[in-house]
């Protein structure tokens, strides 16, 4: 139980300090890379080993999501990982000058932001529509009388 608390509080900070940097690196200009990117490159691939070798975190959508919407979940799920994964890479390539055919970087960080605000929207009406305790799975407990 121990390991999955810590497993648990590992993916919810890379979580957010992933998504944070997301957006911090979409809001300056794509030249400027240095530490946020790298930031950005080290907590996305450490979140897309933690998948690959655990799998994903939230197995179980729960009962409240139903038909199409409970069967897609982990799928879902497993894309956005596979978008940040192809992100982290993209970026780590184009700043050691190295850059990967297809797409820029710049451009899969905006598709993978785009898909991070789908995902958070979904999440929020799962909250307060469903009241399926959705944002409790990924804010700290600490947080959790403010939901």
């Amino acid at each position: 139980m121990r390991t999955f608390r810590a497993r648990r509080l590992i993916t919810q900070v890379l979580h957010w300090t992933t998504g944070v940097l997301l957006y911090l690196l979409l809001s300056v200009d794509d030249r400027i890379f240095g530490v946020l990117g790298w930031a950005f490159v080290l907590s996305g691939a450490v979140l897309c080993v933690l998948w690959l070798c655990l799998g994903l975190l939230n197995k179980d959508p729960g009962p409240a999501l139903e038909g199409v919407l409970r069967t897609t979940h982990p799928w879902l799920s497993r894309a956005m990982y596979v978008l940040l994964a192809w992100a982290v890479v993209a970026l780590a390539a184009g700043a050691l000058e190295r850059p990967l055919p297809g797409p820029e970087a710049r451009t899969v960080l905006l598709v993978l932001g785009a898909a991070a605000l789908f995902h958070a929207i979904f999440h929020l009406w799962r909250h307060t529509a469903l009241r399926d305790g959705a944002l409790r799975r990924i804010i700290p407990a600490k947080f959790h009388k403010y939901l």
